[in-house]
């Protein structure tokens, strides 16, 4: 279980980023269900890229650096990839 939290935490993150960047850039809102859904895919990508470059330490621990790492990734993660997709929507809807 402790291997899984972090996970756990970038997908929830994720789908906050997703929701948030969603709310603030209303012209790549895909709306709530879908800016959760690309949130937590792009929170679980976030964090393990991150992971992957040696931001994060990969270790499932839960000192406070480790957290804030997994929600910090979770949500830029989900933030971004909305961006992405919702401008490639925008892009091919013109």
């Amino acid at each position: 279980m402790e291997k899984l939290l972090p996970l756990i935490i970038q997908l929830i993150s994720g789908a906050v980023g997703g929701n948030l960047a969603g709310g603030l850039m209303k012209k790549f809102s895909l709306g709530t269900l879908l800016n959760s859904i690309l949130g937590i895919v792009g929170g679980g990508l976030g964090g393990q890229l991150l992971a992957l470059l040696g931001i994060g330490d990969g270790t499932g621990g839960m000192d406070i650096g480790s957290i804030i790492g997994s929600i910090a990734g979770g949500g830029v993660g989900g933030g971004v990839l909305l961006t992405i997709v919702g401008m490639i929507k925008k892009a091919l809807g013109k």
